[in-house]
Protein backbone atom coordinates (compact mmCIF):
# COMPACT_ATOMS: atom_id res chain seq x y z
CA UNK A 1 0.00 0.00 0.00
CA UNK A 2 1.34 3.45 -0.92
CA UNK A 3 1.95 5.86 1.94
CA UNK A 4 -0.76 8.43 2.62
CA UNK A 5 0.00 11.98 1.51
CA UNK A 6 0.98 14.19 4.42
CA UNK A 7 -1.88 16.31 5.72
CA UNK A 8 -1.33 19.32 7.96
CA UNK A 9 -3.81 18.76 10.80
CA UNK A 10 -3.65 22.48 11.57
CA UNK A 11 -5.53 23.02 8.29
CA UNK A 12 -8.21 20.44 9.14
CA UNK A 13 -11.51 21.82 10.43
CA UNK A 14 -13.32 19.70 13.00
CA UNK A 15 -16.99 20.60 13.26
CA UNK A 16 -20.34 19.09 14.07
CA UNK A 17 -21.80 16.82 11.42
CA UNK A 18 -24.69 18.21 9.40
CA UNK A 19 -27.33 16.60 7.21
CA UNK A 20 -25.40 17.47 3.99
CA UNK A 21 -22.41 15.49 5.41
CA UNK A 22 -24.37 12.26 5.80
CA UNK A 23 -23.91 10.87 2.31
CA UNK A 24 -20.12 11.35 2.47
CA UNK A 25 -20.06 9.88 5.98
CA UNK A 26 -22.02 6.83 4.87
CA UNK A 27 -19.81 6.34 1.81
CA UNK A 28 -16.71 6.45 3.99
CA UNK A 29 -18.30 4.04 6.47
CA UNK A 30 -18.87 1.49 3.72
CA UNK A 31 -15.26 1.87 2.51
CA UNK A 32 -13.73 1.41 5.95
CA UNK A 33 -15.87 -1.18 7.73
CA UNK A 34 -16.91 -4.73 6.86
CA UNK A 35 -20.12 -4.25 8.88
CA UNK A 36 -21.11 -0.68 7.99
CA UNK A 37 -23.90 1.26 9.66
CA UNK A 38 -26.89 2.18 7.53
CA UNK A 39 -27.47 5.77 6.45
CA UNK A 40 -30.47 5.99 8.78
CA UNK A 41 -28.35 5.17 11.84
CA UNK A 42 -26.20 8.23 11.15
CA UNK A 43 -29.36 10.33 10.80
CA UNK A 44 -30.35 9.34 14.34
CA UNK A 45 -27.16 10.90 15.74
CA UNK A 46 -27.49 14.27 14.02
CA UNK A 47 -27.61 16.91 16.71
CA UNK A 48 -25.35 15.03 19.11
CA UNK A 49 -22.63 17.47 20.20
CA UNK A 50 -19.90 14.87 19.64
CA UNK A 51 -20.93 13.73 16.15
CA UNK A 52 -18.02 15.43 14.43
CA UNK A 53 -16.39 15.50 11.02
CA UNK A 54 -12.86 16.35 9.95
CA UNK A 55 -12.97 18.50 6.82
CA UNK A 56 -10.16 19.81 4.65
CA UNK A 57 -11.26 22.28 1.99
CA UNK A 58 -14.65 20.58 1.62
CA UNK A 59 -13.25 17.03 1.62
CA UNK A 60 -14.47 14.76 4.39
CA UNK A 61 -11.40 13.10 5.91
CA UNK A 62 -13.12 11.33 8.79
CA UNK A 63 -15.80 11.38 11.43
CA UNK A 64 -16.55 10.33 14.98
CA UNK A 65 -19.95 9.49 16.43
CA UNK A 66 -20.26 9.83 20.20
CA UNK A 67 -23.19 10.45 22.48
CA UNK A 68 -24.05 11.09 26.11
CA UNK A 69 -26.41 9.16 28.35
CA UNK A 70 -27.75 10.86 31.50
CA UNK A 71 -27.16 8.79 34.62
CA UNK A 72 -28.15 10.53 37.87
CA UNK A 73 -25.47 13.21 37.67
CA UNK A 74 -22.79 10.74 36.57
CA UNK A 75 -23.46 10.87 32.85
CA UNK A 76 -21.44 8.60 30.61
CA UNK A 77 -20.36 8.92 27.03
CA UNK A 78 -19.97 6.34 24.32
CA UNK A 79 -17.68 6.60 21.30
CA UNK A 80 -19.72 4.57 18.86
CA UNK A 81 -17.92 4.96 15.55
CA UNK A 82 -14.68 6.52 14.32
CA UNK A 83 -13.36 6.36 10.78
CA UNK A 84 -10.69 8.07 8.71
CA UNK A 85 -10.44 7.97 4.93
CA UNK A 86 -7.79 5.33 4.11
CA UNK A 87 -6.00 7.90 1.92
CA UNK A 88 -5.70 10.25 4.92
CA UNK A 89 -4.74 7.73 7.61
CA UNK A 90 -1.51 8.02 9.58
CA UNK A 91 -1.77 11.82 9.68
CA UNK A 92 -3.29 12.23 13.15
CA UNK A 93 -6.87 12.73 11.94
CA UNK A 94 -8.24 9.90 14.10
CA UNK A 95 -6.43 11.26 17.16
CA UNK A 96 -7.73 14.76 16.44
CA UNK A 97 -11.33 13.52 16.13
CA UNK A 98 -11.04 11.37 19.27
CA UNK A 99 -9.64 14.24 21.34
CA UNK A 100 -12.35 16.65 20.17
CA UNK A 101 -15.10 14.11 20.88
CA UNK A 102 -13.75 13.45 24.38
CA UNK A 103 -13.53 17.20 25.03
CA UNK A 104 -17.10 17.75 23.85
CA UNK A 105 -18.39 14.94 26.02
CA UNK A 106 -16.55 16.29 29.07
CA UNK A 107 -18.02 19.75 28.47
CA UNK A 108 -21.44 18.06 28.35
CA UNK A 109 -20.83 16.76 31.90
CA UNK A 110 -19.74 13.21 31.15
CA UNK A 111 -17.55 11.54 33.78
CA UNK A 112 -16.83 8.25 31.98
CA UNK A 113 -16.52 7.42 28.28
CA UNK A 114 -16.48 3.93 26.86
CA UNK A 115 -15.85 2.40 23.46
CA UNK A 116 -15.56 -1.01 21.91
CA UNK A 117 -12.74 -1.98 19.58
CA UNK A 118 -11.92 -5.17 17.72
CA UNK A 119 -9.51 -7.25 19.75
CA UNK A 120 -7.10 -7.56 16.81
CA UNK A 121 -7.18 -3.88 15.83
CA UNK A 122 -3.84 -3.08 17.43
CA UNK A 123 -3.48 0.30 15.70
CA UNK A 124 -6.76 1.61 17.13
CA UNK A 125 -6.14 0.03 20.54
CA UNK A 126 -2.75 1.72 20.73
CA UNK A 127 -4.30 5.12 19.91
CA UNK A 128 -7.01 4.72 22.53
CA UNK A 129 -4.57 3.70 25.26
CA UNK A 130 -2.29 6.64 24.37
CA UNK A 131 -5.30 8.93 24.78
CA UNK A 132 -6.14 7.67 28.27
CA UNK A 133 -8.56 4.82 27.62
CA UNK A 134 -7.99 1.70 29.71
CA UNK A 135 -9.06 -1.86 28.89
CA UNK A 136 -11.88 -2.98 31.20
CA UNK A 137 -13.62 -5.93 29.63
CA UNK A 138 -13.58 -8.40 26.74
CA UNK A 139 -16.79 -9.36 24.96
CA UNK A 140 -16.44 -12.65 23.07
CA UNK A 141 -18.04 -12.90 19.60
CA UNK A 142 -19.12 -9.23 19.67
CA UNK A 143 -18.80 -8.74 15.92
CA UNK A 144 -20.73 -10.65 13.23
CA UNK A 145 -17.58 -12.45 12.12
CA UNK A 146 -17.07 -13.79 15.65
CA UNK A 147 -14.22 -11.52 16.68
CA UNK A 148 -14.18 -10.33 20.28
CA UNK A 149 -14.37 -6.69 21.31
CA UNK A 150 -12.40 -5.02 24.02
CA UNK A 151 -14.22 -2.41 26.09
CA UNK A 152 -11.99 0.56 26.89
CA UNK A 153 -12.93 3.29 29.35
CA UNK A 154 -11.78 6.87 29.84
CA UNK A 155 -12.37 8.34 33.32
CA UNK A 156 -12.65 12.09 33.78
CA UNK A 157 -9.97 13.42 36.12
CA UNK A 158 -12.30 16.15 37.45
Amino acid sequence: MAPSPTIDTEAVAVRRATRPDLLSIHRLETRVFDEPWSYSVFEEFLGEPAFLVADLDGRLLGYVVADRTPNNGRDFGHIKDLAVDPEAQRNGIGRLLLRRAVSRLLVEGVVRIKLEVREHNTVARHLYVQEGFEPRNRIPRYYHDGEAALVLVYESRQ
